[in-house]
């Protein structure tokens, strides 16, 4: 073997890694409230075309907002992704008018959440309310996206959100429906991993997207992670020594780098990308991905 060809073999692993690196985030989808959607001047010279913006259903919003943050992704090309928040409907009726809505305004795919409501306005106390109605069936859309929790939840153990999953899969087979899987945010590569492991074949088919923050400050970073359930991963970070709580900034590409190491590692993963919750702000999080997605045109859908 020459010198060449034995550098070359020896920075394959090297390159494989960089070029996945560059997949995850290029193909990353991110989260945008409505007033982001329909405030932002320019929205196309921050997210290319084709980008997954999900679209949440604040606790205070109305749907509306929604739908017309979602028509305005639309007609700018990319692929909106909006909230369907169980607790929030008042009547089967109005959770119909939502869906219909929806639909006729050409959006295809939706994120199905209970809400971050602890009240239950209607009928809908969770997302499995939802799927028993058979309202979704009535409409064609291309995909439903629902949320998983590697951190766990304030509400319900590891063992009772993994049988939530079995059973939306079970309903995703049934109906033919194409399911995917976006995680709550986490800081810990260990965290998503062992949750990952811990799912055994209980997906089975069905693809997964990590949720992480993107770019901003640790102090904002531990407050929307006191508000949403993510402890464990932010007593992580804060232990952390001279990590990112010395530096007062927070940035993924550690995390990124570790699940690329484990998908590297674990080519039969679920895993198949990464999800931005932009707490820093759009731009911030859009200049991220820029940055580090090699080239920002060849943009590709995170959501199958």
């Amino acid at each position: 073997m020459t010198l060449v060809s034995e550098r070359q073999a020896f920075n394959r692993p090297d390159e494989e890694a960089a070029e996945r690196f560059r997949d995850l985030v290029r193909s990353a989808s991110i989260e945008a409230t409505p007033r982001q959607i329909l405030t932002t001047e320019h929205l196309p010279d921050l997210l290319p075309a084709r980008t997954c913006v999900y679209v949440p259903f604040l606790p205070r919003g109305q749907f509306r907002d929604t739908l017309e943050a979602s028509r305005r992704l639309l007609a700018l090309g990319m692929q909106p992704v909006p909230h369907v928040p169980a607790r929030m409907a008042q009547s089967r009726e109005q959770l119909r008018d939502w869906l219909a809505q929806l639909n006729e305004s050409g959006v295809d795919r939706l994120l199905l959440i209970a809400g971050d409501s602890d009240a239950v306005a209607g009928p809908f106390p969770d997302t499995l309310a939802v799927l028993e109605s058979g309202l979704l069936a009535q409409f064609r859309f291309h995909g439903i996206g629902v949320a998983a929790h590697p951190d766990g939840h304030p509400m319900a153990d590891r063992a009772t959100l993994t049988q939530a999953l079995s059973i939306k899969r079970d309903y995703a087979r049934t109906t033919a429906t194409r399911l995917w899987v976006v995680t709550q945010f986490t800081f810990d590569a260990e965290v998503v991993i062992d949750w990952l492991q811990g799912l055994g074949n209980v997906l089975e088919e069905v693809p997964v997207y990590i949720g992480m923050a993107g770019p901003t400050r640790v102090k904002t970073l531990i407050a929307y992670a006191a508000m949403c359930g993510v402890g464990a991963s932010a007593r992580m970070l804060l232990r952390r020594p001279g990590s990112a709580r010395m530096l007062g900034a927070w940035k993924p590409d550690d995390l990124v780098r570790a699940l690329v190491r484990y998908c590297l590692e674990n080519p039969e993963t679920l895993l198949r990308g990464i999800h931005l919750f932009p707490f820093g702000g759009l731009r911030q999080s859009a200049q991220w991905i820029r940055d580090h997605s090699g080239s920002f045109e060849d943009k590709r859908e995170a959501v199958p």
